[in-house]
């Protein structure tokens, strides 16, 4: 007769679980398409506001708890304002980011979307916020092509 330990399962089911939780998520390398299904600047005049979207996809490629989102989207409103002086622009940029932007959204251009998982609104651990600072730094270092430059 052969001894099997009773708790065999409940200790695999614990180690299952701990090896799944402690995995490390994988965050693609970082990149931007400018202001995503908006213009990145007048088709008319200068101006010119691809760089307050450049930042704004820094924050949504990391992604972040809720109020990160906003401590996003406000920045963005506020910088498309300052660049063209265009409340009606800046607010429609706004409003578009706050409606299209959702974690839940499977698209390119939402909430976290440098995460290979869903993710939704999450604060970001040590572990992944260096990983995100690694990621950035690559990037910086790589001189890829900036989304904002202007190709005559």
């Amino acid at each position: 007769m052969s001894h099997k330990p009773k708790h065999i399962l409940p200790l695999l089911l614990i180690c299952l679980v701990l090896c799944a939780c402690s995995k490390s998520r994988e965050l693609s390398d970082f990149s931007s398409d400018g202001c995503s299904l908006f213009p990145d600047r007048s088709l008319i005049d200068a101006k010119d506001w691809c760089d307050c979207c450049f930042e704004h996809d820094i924050a949504y490629w990391q992604g972040g708890t809720r109020a990160q989102r906003l401590a996003a989207d406000e920045p963005l409103r506020d910088c498309v304002l300052t660049k063209t002086g265009d409340r009606l622009l800046a607010e429609a940029m706004f409003q578009g980011v706050r409606m299209g932007g959702s974690p839940y959204f499977k698209n390119w251009y939402r909430w976290g979307y440098g995460w290979s998982d869903g993710r939704s609104y999450q604060a970001l651990t040590l572990e992944e916020q260096a990983m995100v600072t690694e990621k950035l730094v690559q990037y910086y270092k790589s001189e890829a092509p900036s989304p904002c430059s202007i190709v005559e």
